[in-house]
């Protein structure tokens, strides 16, 4: 089972929103990096536009997915509005083909 976090923006954001998550980007993607060396975040990223629509990660878990995000500069200085996880079992194929698993 996997877990899927999602990041949502503020619908109403204070103007200097926008520089603080500037200002805080480099400890997010430093952290983002040391946590990605354990192997338990797959995929990372926003959506089109994320001052609006915010981004999600793909976890081998739901504990790595709290884990990270307990201790994301983004949530502890405050800059995401709400967010959660959900757990999530795909199908996953390769080459066209189902992997049973």
């Amino acid at each position: 089972m996997y877990a899927v976090s999602f990041y949502d923006s503020d619908p109403d954001p204070d103007p200097k929103t926008f520089e603080r998550l500037v200002e805080t980007y480099p400890r997010h993607r430093a952290y983002l990096e040391e946590f990605a060396k354990g192997g338990e975040v797959l995929m990372i990223g926003t959506f089109g536009d994320p001052a609006t629509e915010g981004s999600m990660a793909v976890f081998t878990s739901r504990e790595a997915a709290e884990r990270f995000r307990e201790n994301d500069p983004f949530v502890t200085e405050g800059l995401v509005w709400r967010s959660r996880i959900l757990d999530w079992n795909p199908l996953v194929f390769e080459g066209g083909t189902l992997l049973e698993g």
